[in-house]
């Protein structure tokens, strides 16, 4: 295997969040390839949004905010977001002349006691001064364990496997999870399945308009359970689900009566203690997904419950160490301004003294 190569700033993940971390360092003073390098697992620019099943468009999604430097302004807002999403990234690594490499997947980093990161990949090694890591959290779908689950013979499959409403048709499916893709997908399941809704908590639904003070609020309950060393959850979870139009006929005609989630699974359904059940050929799990930093195990900096602990997006035991997308920046407009944090941060930390281009 080849030497490492060395670098200021490797910037691990080439969505939302790794593309404004890149253009920040690049405004900073770090120089486009000498100075940093964008490493990215997937074959083609878009982040997780190349992944979003078909059927979900622009007008659906939460709003998708435009990276610094770049208006987003899609032809429609009825593209599907896993075209022109990725469409956009494509321009703004062109745009900014962004190094970003792929596919390049991450297996580890460590630090091998010179003062620098080792960063692991299956297409050799970069050793750098800091690191980015705008990993997210697509590739890693979280499903509960339920008792029986093993025993239940029709289908579970989670968001990251649902291709649209067709496949459906005709059956019983029981949507689980309480967030605004549990909602969307049962917007388009209703209308050609028999559905069930079940949450672990009853949903907190939002009318009229969602303000500068609320998001800040919102984003400040993140910051802070991070911080702490807690569990963050998401800023969209603590921010409430919007009642759309849609939404509203959805609750008018009962598409979005909840249940509390079930006891158990059995062989042909849903069960509870109570003595109800629901029969059900599907279970689509909408619920969630955890943060993608397995590859930063090495660094020893999680705390019992699994929790990077951050002040802003810097990690408490490792400042080098930058996490974006991560916590309360786990949205598109939060992972803009961690992006932003984390250039200063590392531009403020490694000093003047940085790798440039002739």
């Amino acid at each position: 295997m080849s030497s490492p190569r060395d670098v200021d700033v490797v910037v691990i993940g080439a969505g939302q969040a790794g593309l404004s971390a890149g253009y920040h360092l690049a405004r900073q003073g770090f120089a486009p390839g000498s100075g940093f390098v964008v490493l990215d697992g997937d074959a083609a620019p878009g982040g997780a949004w190349q992944h979003r099943w078909p059927s979900l468009t622009l007008a659906t999604t939460h709003r998708v905010h435009e990276l610094p430097g770049l208006p987003f302004a899609p032809a429609s807002e009825d593209l599907p977001a896993a075209e022109a999403v990725p469409a956009y990234f494509a321009e703004y690594e062109r745009r900014f002349s962004l190094p970003v490499q792929r596919p390049v997947r991450v297996s580890a980093v460590r630090r091998p006691g010179d003062g620098r990161f080792l960063v692991e990949t299956d297409r050799g090694a970069w050793r750098a001064r800091g690191v980015v890591n705008a990993t997210g959290t697509w590739t890693r779908p979280f499903v509960p364990h339920h008792p029986g689950q093993e025993t239940f013979r029709g289908r579970q499959l989670h968001t990251v496997g649902y291709r649209g409403a067709a496949e459906f048709a005709g059956l019983s499916v029981v949507v689980v999870g309480g967030g605004a893709s549990a909602v969307q997908l049962l917007g388009e399941i209703a209308p050609v399945a028999r559905t069930t809704w079940v949450t672990r908590r009853p949903p907190v639904w939002r009318e009229g308009p969602f303000g500068e003070q609320q998001g800040r609020e919102a984003v400040a309950r993140v910051e802070a359970a991070v911080r702490a060393g807690r569990m963050p959850g998401s800023v969209v979870g603590v921010t409430g689900l919007v009642v759309t139009p849609w939404v509203r006929r959805a609750l008018d005609d009962g598409v979005l009566t909840r249940l509390p989630v079930f006891d158990r699974m059995t062989p042909d359904g849903v069960a509870w203690d109570d003595g109800r059940s629901v029969p059900a050929d599907v279970v689509l799990w909408a619920t969630g997904f955890r943060a993608a930093v397995g590859h930063l195990a090495p660094l020893r900096l999680r705390t019992r419950d699994g929790v990077i602990p951050l002040d802003g997006t810097t990690a408490v035991d490792e400042p080098r160490l930058q996490l974006v997308g991560y916590g309360p920046s786990a949205s598109t407009i939060g992972a803009n301004r961690a992006g932003r944090s984390a250039a200063v941060a590392l531009r403020r930390l490694l000093g003047a003294d940085l790798a440039r281009s002739a």
